[in-house]
């Protein structure tokens, strides 16, 4: 594959451009240049930065009070981080990103007070349900809509 462009290597690793542009400035990400002096990423780093996003951090082994995540029964869980914390009243909205995928989830805001969630903290998604609807993307097939008479 192509090496990448800054704005597309932050938008597969989901930070900002600024940031992953220090990054690269800072010398913590391995690019190559153009002949026009732009930066370039190989897949090869945009591979190492991931893996290194993966193993747990110091954020997701600290635990709250006598609870950890662990001993839950729920095996759906979506590590990401926060991109958007909104409170209002009495709920709130947290757009969680993981990976390439956004996933917003409504609380409540003593849920958010408690959980002390910002902007650009690491974070758990945790889905636990009992039903799971599934619908195949595609064009309706020509006699499929029945026709009231």
């Amino acid at each position: 594959m192509p090496p990448l462009t800054i704005r597309a290597a932050a938008d597969r690793l989901g930070v900002s451009y600024s940031t992953f542009k220090r990054w690269v400035l800072n010398g913590r990400v391995r690019t190559t240049r153009t002949d026009g002096g732009h930066h370039r990423v190989p897949e090869s780093e945009l591979e190492r930065l991931v893996a290194r996003q993966q193993p747990a951090n110091k954020r997701q082994q600290e635990t709250s009070g006598d609870t950890t995540v662990g001993e839950l029964s729920a095996r759906n869980r979506l590590r990401g981080f926060v991109e958007e914390v909104r409170v209002d009243g009495l709920l709130a909205q947290v757009r969680l990103r993981v990976g390439d995928q956004r996933l917003t989830a409504v609380i409540t805001a003593d849920a958010i007070a408690a959980l002390k969630l910002r902007r650009g903290d690491d974070a758990l998604a945790i889905i636990k349900s009992t039903e799971v609807m599934i619908a195949k993307l595609g064009e309706v097939r020509k006699g499929s809509r029945r026709r009231s008479r």
